[in-house]
This record gives C-alpha cells, sequence and structure tokens, in this order.
C-alpha cells in the first residue's frame, strides 16, 4: 500500500473515533439535563405534598373547632384565641362571635341565633397565610 493511502486511511479513522466520542459527549449531555430536570420535578412534587399536607391540618383545626363549637351547650365565647401546635409549626386559632342581624318576614331580629368566625393563622417560608370559616350557631334564650 502506498504512504499516502494508509495516511488517509488513518486520518478517515481518527475522524470517525472522535465523531463516536462527540456523539458520546452529546449523548451524556442531554441525559444529565433529563436528569436535573426530573430533579427538580421531584422536589416540587415533595414540596406541594408538603403543602397540602400542612393545609390539611389546618383544615381539620379549623372542622375540629367548629364542631365543638356546635355540640357544646351554651352560647360560644365572644372572642376566644389558642395556638396549636402542629407538626407544621404553629397555628394561631381565632374564635369571634357575634350576634347574627338575621331578621324574620316581619323584620324583627332572630334572637339565639349567632354568626361564628373562625380564622387560622400561620406562617409559611416568612409569609402569613390564613384560611377562615363562619358558620351559625342556635342557641335559644
Amino acid at each position: 500500500m502506498p504512504r499516502n493511502r494508509i495516511r488517509g486511511h488513518r486520518s478517515e479513522v481518527t475522524g470517525q473515533i472522535a465523531f463516536a466520542l462527540y456523539e458520546v459527549l452529546m449523548g451524556v449531555a442531554i441525559f444529565s439535563f433529563g436528569v436535573l430536570a426530573l430533579g427538580r420535578a421531584v422536589e416540587n412534587c415533595l414540596n406541594a405534598s408538603a403543602l397540602n399536607a400542612e393545609e390539611n391540618r389546618v383544615r381539620l383545626i379549623l372542622a375540629n373547632r367548629m364542631a365543638e363549637v356546635q355540640t357544646a351547650p351554651g352560647l360560644p365565647d365572644a372572642a376566644k384565641e389558642f395556638v396549636i401546635n402542629t407538626g407544621y409549626g404553629t397555628v394561631k386559632l381565632i374564635q369571634k362571635r357575634v350576634p347574627s342581624g338575621l331578621q324574620d318576614d316581619n323584620g324583627a331580629e332572630i334572637s339565639g341565633l349567632h354568626h361564628v368566625t373562625l380564622t387560622a393563622k400561620w406562617v409559611r417560608a416568612g409569609t402569613d397565610q390564613s384560611e377562615q370559616i363562619e358558620f351559625y350557631v342556635y342557641r335559644p334564650g
């Protein structure tokens, strides 16, 4: 074989090896971006799950207090505050009661009907959060 032909064959083989190396590097880069994106998606799912669990805990606190107020004999307190330690931090529960102000067909105020507001306040990542429910309680008197 002539020398030029051998030299051309070597440069052709070297070019194929270089191209194969380039393909492998591109494949590794694409795979790395995919793994990073997947990691970010998993992190977002975990954060969303934690936030959902925290909000469910607050809703449960509100529902429990509402059940206590509705089933307790006598008139609910006009104003009351609770500090509840959850697994996600402390929640401040504020209870307020006012007369309903509702009137019957004759325009007279309905006695014994009270409007109760429960407000839960907590801090998530340095930001104040709150959730509120309102309901009526009838206590004839």
